[in-house]
């Protein structure tokens, strides 16, 4: 029997904003520099763990987040938005302002 996953806590706008502008930060920069070779290659990598660690920190541990930081190590690979998908999956539904309910609408 498998126990059922505690809910994860709200994240505030702020924090899944900067998520965000990481995330479509690193996924812009890689584009060029993976195309500069193996220097590049190694920048990109090096910049991948800083990500992940910033990350992890930031919106907790997810698994979306182990997924993408194996393929940012294989060359030409890293091209695809895989840090942007992987905080959209993070921050899904985690946001801390919800719609209101009808009933508390009425009050």
């Amino acid at each position: 029997m498998v126990p059922a996953a505690a809910p994860r806590p709200p994240l505030s706008r702020t924090r899944i904003r900067v998520a965000w502008g990481i995330a479509l930060a690193v996924d812009a920069i890689q584009i060029p520099v993976e195309v500069t070779g193996p220097v590049g290659w190694l920048l990109g990598v090096g910049l991948d763990v800083v990500t992940m660690v910033v990350l992890w920190a930031m919106l907790g541990f997810h698994w979306a987040f182990l997924p993408s930081f194996l393929t940012e190590w294989i060359p030409y690979l890293n091209l695809a938005p895989f840090w942007t998908l992987a905080v959209a999956l993070a921050t899904r539904g985690r946001g801390d302002a919800g719609l209101p309910l009808p009933t508390e609408a009425l009050k």
